[in-house]
């Protein structure tokens, strides 16, 4: 039954609303959720909706092509036809909408195997420079790309309040994950580098950043960041950065604390050229790692 209502507001939805809702629905304290996997087969997006083949829904539906309401601006550069993404469903019987998606999570690009596929331009940046840029570490100290020449680099961006276990959390556990290894490597251990980028500059001093770095490498106060540092900017300066990346956020209309964004992990050889972009947090530290060690390779 829930199956077939669910269908028919999809219906509904396809033929009657042609226009974004004008408020961006809050889910109600009964709302539910569920982790939703799929390609996406059309977008819309003046209606912020996208038609998505999705796997079965645990607990909830089998897998179907359906048309899903998608508020989140950050969304809309990055969602292709014949991308993979991940999110969360949200179904809520006493919203005017009664489901959308939100948390999206762009895993792998549109195919190139596929007939008709848009170009990703977040991809372009791969055998380009990284442009140079000013930032501050979590020991205070002026930072560029410039200090990186000669070691591989791998960048991600991050904000310490970020409340998500799939994103924010799990980027700074894999970094650092990844560091500890290294830091036992005598081998590699001053030949790779990481950085986390913070693009919450109003909240992420780096005092912040340096008790958040120290969390997650063991709560040693005399901790060392040799092999991973964090950084933070001024809005300016990280959103250049982030553009370079394709990297998208905005704070969350409903929560002020909250930013909704994409996510994006940076391979950079010696010479300052980027090697390979993770996109989502399917990546591990042992991937990570390998990329790093085939762009400090083939930098020498």
């Amino acid at each position: 039954m829930r199956f077939l209502i669910l269908l028919c507001f999809s219906s509904l939805l396809f033929i009657g609303c042609q226009k974004p809702a004008a408020n961006v629905p809050v889910a109600s304290p009964n709302a539910k959720r569920y982790s939703l996997k799929g390609t996406v087969v059309a977008v819309d997006k003046a209606a912020k909706k996208a038609t998505i083949k999705h796997e079965a829904v645990e607990g909830y539906m089998e897998g179907m092509t359906m048309d899903f309401p998608i508020h989140a601006d950050y969304v809309w550069n990055e969602l292709t036809v014949g991308s993979d993404i991940k999110g969360d469903l949200v179904v809520d019987s006493g919203s005017p909408e009664p489901y959308w998606l939100e948390n999206i999570q762009i895993v792998a690009p549109a195919r190139p195997d596929q007939a008709n596929v848009p170009v990703n331009d977040a991809f372009a940046q791969v055998g380009h420079d990284v442009p140079d840029f000013s930032l501050t570490n979590q020991d205070g100290k002026r930072i560029s790309i410039k200090d990186f020449r000669g070691k591989a680099l791998a960048i991600t961006f991050i904000y310490a309040k970020c409340p998500l276990p799939d994103y924010c959390i799990r980027m700074s556990t894999n970094f650092s994950d990844a560091a500890m290894q290294l830091e036992k490597d005598p081998e590699w251990k001053d030949k790779v580098r990481l950085l986390s980028i913070s693009f919450d500059p109003a909240n992420d001093t780096p005092e912040k950043l340096k008790a958040y770095g120290i969390g997650y490498m063991g709560n040693d106060p005399k901790t060392k960041f040799e092999v991973w540092q964090l950084a933070v900017g001024k809005d300016a300066e990280v959103k250049k950065i982030a553009d370079f990346f394709g990297l998208q956020y905005e704070v969350d209309p409903n929560d002020k604390a909250k930013i909704n964004h994409s996510l994006r992990t940076a391979v950079i050889d010696p010479s300052g050229k980027v090697t390979k972009i993770f996109t989502g947090n399917e990546w591990t530290p042992a991937q990570l790692l390998t990329e790093l060690k085939a762009a400090a390779a083939a930098g020498k």
